[in-house]
């Protein structure tokens, strides 16, 4: 079955130099810069590293991400041996975009770069930090442009933790892109090693479904993988937003990943093959919450309050 991608507006949607003081306002973000990465920072603390350009993976991600506290909860990047489970060490860097198959052209397994043309907007600090950039995704012979994509990032402080909002808006660059059907497509994320399900940590969704048995194939409005590390409780909420063009299907796994994919209508639930085709003078807008957790003396954060926060501030931007 076809489907064709909704006609919208254009929407603009590591370690780097040593941390300054605390920051003055609590609630106030740090984005610093850096050649080819931002580095992201709240009351003095390291929140994530924004990477757009390395010669080991040829596509934008974040490493590093972390929970209030400090405690990290996506795999190192690179993976330690020894302390890390190594497989995937570069597709899966911490949280990233990407698709197995966008017109035949493979940027999950890093086939094909995804390009960072330009900053849309400047890198800003303040009481939220904000930039866009301008993406480039290459056909399967690394050439031609299939594609571009507008993508604006918010980073908040909220009272459930950091809250990440990506904004991506596609385009078609000359002939149509069409988005096909696997578990490698979507927004995903490798969680730090002692938060995968083989470890002691636990998938967990809107529904209260629970793990990789339960989880994977379904389509709830969040779910998220988290656990104890240090007596903290910590972890990532995905949280897809309910105005993308369909809901996400979830690829979660025991060892540490999880992805929201709105494509893997078959791979994922085994129902009709999808194709998504977005045509010269279309859009394809895509919008997800990323939610960085953590509590002290294992309390749970309120998830479903957490969303609905995360819907409210959507609206705003």
């Amino acid at each position: 079955m076809m489907r064709r991608a909704v006609l919208l507006p254009l929407l603009l949607g590591a370690c780097l130099a040593p941390l300054q003081a605390a920051d003055p306002v609590s609630h106030s973000v740090v984005v610093q810069q850096s050649p080819g990465r931002l580095l992201l920072r709240t009351s003095g603390l390291p929140v994530a590293t924004y990477v757009y350009r390395d010669a080991e993976i040829s596509r934008p991600y974040f490493a590093h991400l972390r929970a209030p506290g400090g405690v990290p909860v996506t795999r190192t990047y690179p993976p330690v041996e020894g302390k890390d489970p190594t497989d995937h060490a570069t597709f899966h860097p911490g949280l990233w975009l990407a698709f197995g198959d966008l017109s035949g052209a493979d940027s999950w397994r890093l086939k094909v770069p995804v390009r960072h043309e330009r900053f849309v907007e400047t890198p800003k600090s303040g009481d939220r930090g904000q930039w866009a950039v301008r993406n480039r995704y290459l056909a399967a012979d690394g050439e031609k442009t299939l594609c571009t994509e507008t993508c604006r990032y918010t980073l908040l402080v909220r009272p459930s933790g950091y809250l990440l909002l990506w904004d991506s808006t596609f385009r078609a660059e000359g002939d149509e892109a069409t988005f096909g059907d696997q578990e490698e497509m979507g927004l995903g994320v490798r969680v730090a090693t002692p938060l995968a399900v083989t470890k002691s940590g636990r998938i967990s969704d809107s529904e209260g479904r629970q793990n990789e048995a339960q989880v994977r194939g379904q389509a709830p409005d969040w779910c998220d993988y988290s656990g104890v590390v240090d007596g903290r409780r910590v972890g990532v909420t995905l949280m897809p937003h309910p105005a993308n063009f369909r809901r996400s299907w979830f690829h979660a796994r025991d060892y540490g990943l999880f992805a929201a994919n709105p494509f893997g209508r078959q791979a994922l639930t085994g129902g009709e093959p999808s194709r998504v085709v977005v045509r010269p003078g279309e859009a394809l807008r895509l919008r997800f919450g990323v939610l960085l957790h953590g509590s002290p003396a294992g309390e749970a954060v309120d998830l479903k309050a957490a969303y609905a926060d995360y819907l409210r501030q959507s609206a705003a931007q």
